[in-house]
């Protein structure tokens, strides 16, 4: 049995399914309501039942969010949904309403109750708290250290299991409770629908002078005190361990399929590395670079190692160290790969394999690209053309390649 476990979002059918192709043990989706992503792809009552199926069908878990802070109306068809989430047999749902957690407990006292991030768990007796109402699982507030981690874990019961996030995105508000984007774009982030308007450049202005608009200044770079850094410690998940987290969470429902793939799979071969050897754990300098491969900000790693103060000074604009440029359809016949391109790339261009497998970081360059009429192409530049491309590697299915390019995002 894992002792850890890789918890991978998954905004979509296809998000999904990469997340477990490339090593997720688990990922946390959203039915059509309920969610705390309204705007990523989601899946009605029937979809649910075909991907928790698919979870299962793989030895995966499917958990499911229900983790809105609800007003009176958002309850309406909130019972019929969860009995339908224990008929389809989701592993947890998810939640930070405690309206909802009790809801849940009343009429599906079968269903394992996870509790949000959103419900800001702080401390040892909010904890105790939740566990008292039935949660199996809490998900920390991401402003804690390791040491008040390591305290909550000490006054819980045994069984009870600890979830914290260790990559991706981070909200400006406490724990992602935020008014910013319901106060200017109507769009409520607390009820699935947030513009994330902490990553826009502000100015200010004075009254008397309406015209003239003033950047707010902080340092060299500019002034982005709303926009947080991305979340980063895949150097440091012996140190969660230690202190009781069982479960390593990546952000990202509204990222791209190729960012769920990279991300995924560095943490997939860190956590195989922390579960051989926890003692000596180190990760590689490869794969400490793989993160730098997909859309970010600057990292930081947060509040864990005590109050870093500069979390939230940062450029708005995301990096790249490489760009992706298509995925593998089919396993490689013949000496070819049938792809499907994503961004432009040409004979001649060395392309890098993003793979589960043996082929990671494997680099082939571009000789012969054919069309799927078997035409000579010299530069692929139609998004999602469909082509083949001469390759001495065993691509498989699901395998992505990609290009160096130091100022691409995605």
């Amino acid at each position: 049995m894992k002792k850890f476990e890789l918890l991978a979002p998954a905004g979509d059918k296809n998000k999904l399914s990469t997340a477990f192709l490339y090593g997720a043990d688990a990922a946390y989706f959203a039915g059509k309501r309920f969610g705390l992503r309204a705007y990523a792809g989601n899946f009605n009552e029937d979809e649910l039942k075909e991907q928790i199926e698919y979870a299962h069908s793989l030895g995966k878990k499917a958990y499911i969010t229900l983790n809105i802070l609800a007003h009176n109306l958002d309850f309406n068809g909130l019972k019929e949904y969860v009995e339908y989430l224990v008929e389809v047999k989701a592993d947890a749902v998810i939640v930070a309403d405690l309206g909802i957690a009790g809801f849940v407990k009343e009429y599906a006292p079968n269903l394992d109750l996870h509790i949000s991030t959103q419900a800001n768990i702080t401390n040892k007796y909010a904890a105790k708290a939740f566990v008292d109402m039935g949660a199996k699982r809490l998900i920390l507030a991401r402003e804690l250290s390791l040491k008040e981690i390591k305290e909550i874990r000490d006054y819980l019961p045994e069984h009870i299991e600890l979830e914290t996030f260790v990559h991706g995105a981070m909200c400006m508000a406490y724990s992602g409770r935020c008014l910013l984007s319901n106060y200017l774009t109507g769009r409520d982030a607390n009820r699935g629908a947030c513009a994330q308007p902490c990553r826009w450049e502000y100015t200010i202005t004075e009254k008397s002078r309406k015209n003239e608009q003033y950047e707010i200044v902080e340092d060299e770079r500019g002034t982005f005190i709303l926009n947080s850094k991305d979340l980063n410690v895949i150097e440091h998940l012996h140190e969660l361990a230690k202190v009781g987290i069982t479960s390593f969470k990546i952000e990202g429902r509204m990222k791209s399929e190729y960012y769920v793939a990279t991300v995924v799979n560095a943490y997939k071969r860190a956590i195989d590395m922390l579960e051989k050897d926890a003692e000596s754990y180190k990760v590689s300098d490869e794969i400490v670079e793989e993160l730098n491969k997909a859309s970010h900000r600057s990292y930081t790693t947060g509040f864990y190692f005590g109050g870093e103060k500069r979390n939230n000074i940062e450029s708005a604009s995301p990096i790249a160290t490489h760009q992706f440029v298509a995925v593998v359809l089919e396993d490689a016949k013949d000496g070819y790969a049938f792809v499907e391109q994503r961004n432009k790339f040409e004979i001649g261009e060395t392309l890098e394999v993003l793979s589960p497998s043996e082929n990671f970081n494997k680099k082939i360059v571009v000789t012969s690209i054919l069309s799927e009429d078997k035409e000579n192409v010299t530069v692929a530049n139609l998004v999602q053309h469909k082509l083949y491309i001469k390759t001495n590697l065993n691509l498989k299915a699901g395998d992505m390649l990609r290009k160096e390019s130091l100022t691409i995002s995605e």
